[in-house]
């Protein structure tokens, strides 16, 4: 099936693009809002001293007795946010009421903090590091206090994990690292290039290493270092993906103009959740 794509001029000036954002960004008119519960981790293991809010989401008429799939979105709030730049509430709902993807308990987790630090992100130690504390941590300390109310599915084929940023090779890294556990990603804007010993990933799957992931990258053509040799984000993106196509993953890669800004990853969000969980209905 062929479909036909309508013109449309390049834009001159890609840094300056903002795209606009389709009807499943807005809440249908017949679509109910799911439902949302929060709760708190003051006391994690993989993080000692860091505080933390959690969200959970699940679609309007969502049976919390029946085992569902899980969607972890890093960044919490600012991901689910209605008047925010990814709006994924509002989207989840539409989709799920279309019955486009499965009816998903979704877990929006914030980075942690150390309240009384000058310095208390501790966003970029869980989301940077080329390594399973940060998955282990929603494996561990997470989903088990999601499923206190919320049946969830065991099975890794039936966990992702969604990020922007550093959050989106945090994604990558998670499943990655644990793919017992979580084997669906989506990856907006990954900051690889800021990884603290660089992108492990390209040289990983050259030399034979792979994961039976899913994958689903966003890179943004002018990115931070668009033009650069080196700490050059669209490059690392870039670079990531062909790696996990050479290696046989399942994976599509989606490149926009403009910057290091979460819009276009918010208006693409619809048809990344679509692709992740064609399989799922």
């Amino acid at each position: 099936m062929t479909e036909i794509v309508p013109f449309r001029a390049l834009p001159l000036q890609a840094d300056a693009v903002s795209y606009a954002y389709g009807p499943d960004s807005r809440r249908g008119d017949d679509v109910r809002a799911g439902t949302i519960r929060t709760f708190e981790i003051v006391d994690s293991v993989a993080y000692p001293g860091t505080v933390r809010k959690i969200w959970v989401h699940a679609p309007h008429g969502h049976d919390a007795a029946a085992p569902a799939a899980v969607m972890v979105f890093n960044d919490g709030w600012w991901y689910l946010d209605p008047a925010g730049d990814v709006r994924a509430g509002i989207v989840l709902d539409n989709l799920a009421h279309r019955a486009e993807i499965p009816s998903l308990v979704s877990v929006f987790v914030d980075p942690g903090v150390f309240p009384d630090a000058t310095n208390p992100k501790n966003r970029n130690a869980e989301y940077d590091e080329a390594d399973a504390r940060y998955a282990g941590f929603l494996l561990d300390e997470v989903l088990p206090r999601v499923a206190e109310t919320h049946a969830l599915r065991p099975e890794p084929d039936r966990r992702g994990i969604c990020g922007g940023s550093s959050g989106g090779n945090g994604a990558l890294t998670a499943a990655w690292q644990r793919p017992d556990g979580i084997r669906r990603v989506i990856s907006f804007n990954g900051s690889f290039a800021q990884m603290p010993s660089g992108n492990p990933y390209p040289a990983l799957l050259r030399s034979g290493e792979g994961r039976p992931l899913r994958v689903f990258l966003h890179a943004a053509h002018r990115d931070l270092g668009w033009n650069d040799r080196d700490h050059n984000w669209f490059a690392e993106n870039l670079e990531t993906a062909a790696a996990l196509t050479r290696a046989g993953t399942d994976v599509r890669l989606v490149v926009g103009d403009g910057g290091h800004h979460p819009n276009h990853g918010g208006v693409i969000l619809p048809d990344a959740l679509r692709w992740l969980w064609r399989d799922e209905r």
